[in-house]
């Protein structure tokens, strides 16, 4: 079996075999394909596509390219939950411990932001000294001990992934749906998980800006799932406008202690519901359409808050800044971002807002970026409110005016106002399974 014949076989139009897949993977993170040669095969399947049976085996030969999590020593059915990305995505912070609450085992592995969309990783690091590299011993120790664990993605997991991924960045084969779809369920089966539900968002702020291709990808997943014998269920969300009301680490971890609490934003809250609810579906314990009052009330009482409490004093984390969110990382610069006539908000471009987070240091522009924990920006009105001149629209927080004066023009742009009042948006917009 020679590489070259793969790849011309590809750029052809022809299926590969599973063992022709397999070969080029091994081989790939043994060092044994050159950098063109990686190329040539990603672009190759970006004009051609694959086949369902193709995406399956290309994902399970990047999955078990390193080490595969056993996670068979839990007790129940560990669940997980993955979001494609968006901004102001705070659902992790508040779904997971409002499942564990209810007692679903979790074990999650999740990533960091690059670009708009921010990372689960990055938001938990804003909690002052909470560790998200824990060694395997840690880990299995900590899901034992209190059912619940979210750490950074460990570097021997899919190797092939990350050479892949670096290089789809380089030769614009990004936008590939096989290629996204088996990289993102390649970490999740990779991470152990015997039940997977995936969060796919569409719409400005996310990376599917249409339903079409939201669903597109969604069936692939759930495809591959299938095929890896994992029960996978992908939920499709909007994330035209941010999700709640803030956009950067410190004030997203915030945000998802008032929901813990049941003080949060109706859209945050809602989506934690539905999500919740069907991670207790999947775990055996109990149909998702019955979880809501239960749900609602581990809110109510704190129970949801308490998960994520300890789960933070377990990784090391102050625990203080559950108690008091007044003691994460602030802001030294904060200016009012202004209604600059009456009428109805139409819109707010998520993407925009999200860009402009990235330059007040909210996000990364290269993979190696510092953070500023303390950056972003708080909305003060939803889509579809009524606001008059001169009121406040948003709140921008940056480490000195410099940098919020940097991202106050993509702040401006991303508001609409008009005399008509919007239709409302729906937050669930589809279901694959």
């Amino acid at each position: 079996m020679v590489v070259h014949d793969i790849i011309a076989r590809k750029r052809d139009g022809f299926s590969l075999s599973s063992t022709e897949i397999s070969f080029f993977i091994q081989h790939l993170i043994r060092g044994e394909i050159t950098e063109e040669q990686a190329a040539a095969f990603l672009m190759a399947v970006y004009i051609r596509g694959l086949e369902e049976r193709e995406i399956v085996d290309l994902t399970l030969a990047m999955a078990y390219s390193g080490k595969v999590m056993d996670l068979s020593f839990l007790p129940g059915v560990p669940v997980d939950k993955h979001s494609t990305g968006g901004v102001g995505d705070k659902l992790t912070l508040v779904v997971v411990p409002l499942a564990a609450a209810a007692g679903v085992t979790i074990a999650k592995m999740s990533g960091r932001g690059l670009g708009h969309t921010g990372g689960t990783i990055d938001k938990l690091e804003a909690i002052t000294g909470l560790r998200t590299e824990l060694s395997e011993t840690e880990f299995r120790k900590q899901v034992s001990e209190i059912g619940l664990a979210v750490i950074a993605q460990s570097n021997d997991l899919v190797p092939a992934d990350k050479i892949l991924y670096d290089l789809r960045n380089r030769t614009a084969t990004v936008a590939s749906l096989p290629l996204i779809a088996s990289s993102i369920m390649s970490k999740k089966i990779a991470a152990g998980s015997a039940k997977i539900l995936l969060d796919v968002t569409v719409g400005s702020g996310a990376f599917m800006k249409n339903v079409e291709d939201a669903e597109a990808l969604a069936q692939q997943m759930v495809a591959i799932g299938r095929g890896a014998g994992r029960e996978t269920l992908a939920l499709i969300t909007n994330m035209e406008e941010p999700l709640g009301y803030t956009i950067g680490n410190a004030l997203e971890v915030a945000e998802a202690i008032a929901t813990l609490r049941g003080e949060g934003p109706r859209d945050l809250e809602e989506l934690a519901i539905i999500f919740a609810s069907e991670m207790i579906r999947m775990a055996g314990l109990g149909e998702s359409g019955a979880q809501r009052g239960k749900l609602m009330t581990l809110l109510r009482e704190g129970k949801a808050l308490t998960a994520l409490r300890n789960m933070v004093i377990a990784q090391g984390g102050d625990a203080n800044q559950i108690d008091d969110p007044s003691l994460l990382p602030q802001a030294a610069h904060i200016e009012a971002f202004r209604a600059p006539a009456s009428g109805y908000l139409s819109h707010i471009d998520a993407l925009g807002l999200g860009e402009a987070s990235v330059l007040l240091g909210a996000g990364r522009l290269n993979k190696g970026d510092l953070l500023d924990f303390a950056a972003g920006i708080t909305l003060r009105h939803k889509v579809g409110e009524f606001v008059t001149e001169g009121e406040e629209l948003c709140l921008v927080h940056g480490e000195d005016s410099a940098r919020v004066n940097m991202a106050l023009p993509g702040v401006r742009e991303a508001f609409v106002i008009t005399r008509e009042k919007p239709a409302s948006h729906k937050l669930l917009l589809g279901r694959v399974e």
